[in-house]
């Protein structure tokens, strides 16, 4: 596929929807998969020159909303925050503490037949109907797929059901988990990608965390890991950060890093991958505070939380707020809420992309206790109040973020030459402008570079000289530029260039010396 040829018709399916979108990501240089040319690498993703700067332009927004630029607090005042950046590699004992390394594993089901791998969780079994006594008496599949395509793996493996098919005849209601069926019973299941029944295995603990090993000779003595998440550096620096700063509780510390999780099956683009970027903050507070209790500043940074995300564009029925049930939390914890996106790949329904948990006194009091060092909190108002402190969490993944605001901005427009555009807003696009002279001769593109080098300073913005119009114009809707700015003879003659917006595609002319004053207005802060 050339980088000029147009997008096709409507997408007619979410799966088809989600193909357009990772083929686009590819075409406009937005993901790649890494190590393309030996053949890729599962669960790792590299991001070409846009989509570095739609992930920069992400998380500088979250930084600005969370470090630069706080929120006023529930007493009427701005909170604080500070930021840190902590190593990717820390001691192992930081995650023993933290229960990474005895507790951060999933139960996995091996597939005997394809090789693949499962989380249990994620394995569900319906029973199939009495009638046929002959027939293996159940199918599974892997959680989030569509019943349609459940129901065409029955109609395969089954045919039809006194004529009808399984749709028909039989409703997918009431799954079992597969943690309820017998081992016994497992002969009997048909596995989510299996041809046959009886090929899936014991349910067996799989940890998370990468291991590696760092000295110059590589041994069991010197096992060290990968960070399974940010936090837990924030945590092991809350006292230096208390020590060394002016911060007084309630403060919270923020971080923007890589993590990485040793995914079974990693899948659905850059959503569960085994390299991922977070964007945490540890939001430390008084448990005994009668003016702000905790559960005030959790309900606080909900409300916040889902205003940023509201803000960047994701809204109305593609987003909304969950809260766990009591079966869903870890037993230290007095609530979640996760902030979801209705993702093509988990349409109808929804899929993870912030959480925001009050987590007690849990982590600090776990680091106090394998470290040996205080992590109590002495009120310099008065000295009498020691306590460590409950900390809330909103913990959002960066990537995620990536993919919910693509999923988002893609709009199909089958009246314009590329047949989608980007509906990004300004803020978050990664070039805000471009600059297209009319004619690659005479005036146009001096007058092109002269505009571009002034704007540069301010703005990220693309210089495109080649190709006709239209197809500039079609290149700059699929990467999602708000603006276009045109030189043509008109701008010899009188200093005017045409503006074109994205968006409707409507024009019109302006002084170029006010192109700048132009963008600033347009690219208003959104958060």
């Amino acid at each position: 596929m050339t980088a000029e040829k147009l997008a096709p018709a409507a997408p007619q399916t979410p799966q088809d929807r989600m193909k357009e979108i990772v083929a686009l990501c590819k075409r406009r240089g937005f993901i790649f998969g890494a190590s393309d040319i030996y053949g890729g690498i599962n669960g790792f993703w590299d991001y070409g020159p846009l989509g570095v700067e739609l992930k920069n332009n992400l998380r500088d927004l979250w930084w600005k909303s969370m470090v630069l630029t706080p929120p006023i607090g529930p007493d009427g005042e701005p909170v604080e925050i500070v930021g840190l950046d902590s190593a990717i590699i820390q001691n192992p004992k930081v995650w023993v503490a933290s229960g990474h390394v005895g507790g951060f594993s999933d139960p996995m089901v091996d597939c005997k037949e394809t090789k693949l791998r499962y989380r249990a969780d994620h394995i569900m079994v319906y029973p199939v109907p009495e009638v046929l006594e002959d027939q293996e008496p159940h199918l599974a599949f892997v959680s989030g797929t569509a019943p349609e395509d459940i129901h065409k793996r029955m109609d395969k493996y089954w045919g039809k059901i006194n004529g009808q098919t399984s749709k028909e005849y039989y409703s997918l209601e009431n799954p079992l988990s597969l943690e309820k069926i017998v081992l016994t019973e497992y002969t009997k299941i048909l596995g989510p990608d299996a041809k046959k029944p009886g090929s899936l295995t014991e349910p067996r603990a799989f940890n998370l965390l990468f291991e590696t090993k760092i000295g110059a000779v590589a041994s069991d003595d010197n096992i060290a890991y990968l960070r399974g998440e940010t936090a837990q550096g924030i945590f092991i620096n809350f006292k230096n950060v208390v020590d060394s700063s002016r911060v007084r509780v309630p403060f919270g510390i923020a971080q923007v890093g890589k993590a990485f999780r040793n995914e079974v099956n990693p899948r659905n683009f850059i959503f569960r991958s085994r390299e991922f970027e977070q964007m945490e903050m540890e939001w430390f507070c008084d448990p005994n505070d009668k003016k702000i209790t905790p559960q005030m500043w959790f309900d606080f940074w909900k409300v916040q939380r889902q205003k940023f995300w509201e803000a960047l564009g994701l809204s109305g029925d593609n987003i909304l707020m969950r809260e766990h049930g009591q079966d869903e939390l870890v037993f230290y914890s007095k609530g979640t809420f996760d902030i979801e996106y209705k993702f093509p790949f988990t349409d109808p329904g929804f899929g993870e992309l912030e959480g925001i948990a009050y987590r007690t006194d849990y982590d600090l009091t776990q680091h106090q206790e394998h470290s040996k060092v205080k992590m109590e909190y002495i009120d310099p108002m008065d000295p009498k109040n020691k306590f460590i402190p409950h900390v809330i969490e909103p913990a959002a993944g960066l990537t995620r973020g990536v993919l919910a605001l693509l999923c988002e901005a893609y709009t199909v427009d089958p009246s314009r030459p590329s047949g989608v555009y980007l509906n990004f807003h300004p803020a978050i696009a990664p070039k805000k402008a471009a600059i297209l002279p009319l004619t690659a001769k005479d005036q146009h593109p001096v007058l092109a570079t002269k505009l571009y080098l002034e704007l540069r300073e301010e703005f990220a913005v693309d210089l495109d000289i080649k190709q006709n119009i239209g197809k500039r114009y079609a290149r700059q809707d699929e990467i999602g530029t708000p603006f276009c700015f045109t030189i043509d003879d008109q701008t010899v003659a009188d200093g005017t260039v045409t503006v074109r917006e994205r968006n409707t595609m409507a024009q019109e002319r302006i002084p170029m010396d006010k192109v700048a004053e132009y963008l600033r207005t347009k690219i208003k802060r959104v958060i």
